[in-house]
């Protein structure tokens, strides 16, 4: 019988519109605990009806202190493409990337990505890149856009925005009691919850959507999915995806998508579920 690495399973479905601070109906958080259903998670009884990001980022932090060992994916990109750290001369740091990072778009305070976008806030046109910029990751995961690619139908552009500061917050408050994977290594500690990056369009038509919102039934999915995946024992292959050493270390600063299989096999990509596209 196989022994699952983890005891919870963290879906989020993520939104970079508004303000850090505001109730976001795009915001959903699924949690399966054990070999149970996912069940949606919701915030705090406050005046604010959904999470906001900042609430999920403290929440998220509470979830650490438990040491209950979770699985965590948050459908936002982690990191930016290693022709971004070239073009603006970072080391390929992602502790460094996250500060720097912050300092030129401060999303984590109470303002909209817009307002750094049109240079109302913060220097993000000093920190940018080109929409045809795409990670290694997002070219093997079929139909996966570039973190840089807004304003288009599926773009996770904005989010990633608004959600790589609210990584650094995180990591400065859980230290080493969560593995941000894989630029923490790829191998996991035994007994340590993990963050990580998803692609729920790679699993929801996986499960039924019942009666689901789109952005709860793309939360359910990826804690149904990481549940699954490590109950069966096919996680660990996928903590492990098959990256050629320059690929592995590449993806140490840029990132990767939980569930993309790492190989290309006869010139034909795979499509991150497995099987590959003819």
């Amino acid at each position: 019988m196989n022994m699952p690495i983890f005891a919870r399973y963290v879906g989020i479905d993520y939104s970079g519109a508004q303000t850090p601070t505001a109730s976001l109906k795009g915001l959903r958080v699924y949690m399966a605990e054990g070999d149970a259903k996912p069940a949606e998670v919701l915030p705090p009884p406050s005046p604010r009806k959904y999470w906001s990001r900042r609430g999920v980022a403290e929440w998220l932090v509470e979830l650490s202190a438990t040491n209950v060992p979770a699985l965590v994916g948050i459908d936002h990109g982690f990191s930016f493409p290693l022709r971004y750290f070239e073009a603006h001369g970072l080391e390929p740091d992602w502790s460094a990337f996250l500060d720097d990072f912050q300092r030129h778009w401060p999303t984590d305070e109470d303002i909209y990505v817009d307002f750094v976008r049109d240079g109302a806030h913060g220097d993000g046109a000093a920190r940018t890149g080109r929409a045809h910029w795409r990670r290694l990751t997002e070219e093997r995961a079929t139909g996966a856009k570039s973190v840089f690619h807004f304003d288009v139908q599926g773009s996770v552009a904005k989010a990633t925005h608004a959600g790589i500061p609210w990584l650094r917050f995180i990591r400065q408050r859980v230290g080493d009691r969560v593995h941000f994977w894989p630029f923490d290594g790829w191998q996991i500690p035994a007994g340590r919850s993990v963050i990580a990056e998803v692609y729920p369009a790679l699993w929801n038509r996986s499960f039924a959507r019942e009666d689901r919102a789109p952005d709860q039934h793309d939360a359910y999915s990826v804690a149904a999915w990481l549940s699954r995946a490590d109950r069966t024992g096919s996680l660990g292959a996928l903590l492990l995806p098959d990256l050629s050493p320059a690929e592995r270390a590449t993806a140490q600063v840029e990132g990767w998508i939980l569930g993309v299989y790492g190989f290309v096999r006869d010139d034909k990509r795979t499509n991150g579920t497995g099987t590959v596209n003819s």
